[in-house]
């Protein structure tokens, strides 16, 4: 039997597969784990996913399950600690902006901003449909990417430029870009907000 159709990005590595076929457009709704991939797509940037999906274990374990409260409160020792971890990015810049938009999330949930409801605004609330056909037609920003990386940097995050915040978009089922000859459309298609 052969394979089911893909989208274009996907390689043949089994953790890429599993993360296209069960993760990628599906809706996230949850603060915390929307917070979690906000920050794992900053670490992407310069890099593959791949390699991010790879290190994703070794992060969750470095940065405390990427419990915001925790991160904000890290300090200069935490990030000398996190500069020996082979398991992640050893790169300062990107180390120190998990802990600065730790606290920016704090902040937000301090002034009564709901995480969740925040992103999810720049949709409407709901997942925009797409229909792209060829991997050419699949943009890497939008107006509402661009939005979201405005407002984000004004809520004092960094790393979260318009296309790191339209890759977002796609990863936590904002948008539904897997192609229409994909065997994950119709099904991500369903499972939309």
């Amino acid at each position: 039997m052969s394979d089911p159709r893909r989208c274009h990005w996907v390689t043949q590595d089994p953790l890429y597969l599993e993360y296209h076929d069960n993760v990628w457009g599906r809706p996230v709704s949850d603060a915390r784990e929307l917070f979690a991939k906000l920050c794992l797509d900053g670490q992407q940037a310069g890099l593959s996913w791949l390699t991010i999906l790879k290190k994703q274990a070794n992060y969750e374990l470095a940065f405390d399950h990427f419990d915001a409260d925790k991160i904000a409160r890290f300090d200069e020792h935490d990030i000398q600690r996190l500069m020996q971890n082979a398991g992640i990015v050893r790169n300062r810049l990107k180390i120190e902006s998990i802990i600065r938009n730790a606290r920016a999330y704090v902040a937000m949930s301090e002034k009564g901003i709901d995480f969740s409801d925040f992103i999810w605004h720049f949709t409407g609330g709901h997942t925009v449909r797409n229909a792209w056909q060829l991997p050419e037609q699949v943009p890497v920003t939008t107006d509402a990417s661009d939005a979201m990386s405005r407002s984000l940097k004004k809520q004092g995050f960094n790393f979260v430029g318009s296309t790191i915040c339209y890759a977002f978009m796609q990863a936590v089922g904002m948008v539904n870009d897997h192609l229409t000859d994909c065997h994950c459309y119709e099904e991500v298609s369903a499972l939309g907000r």
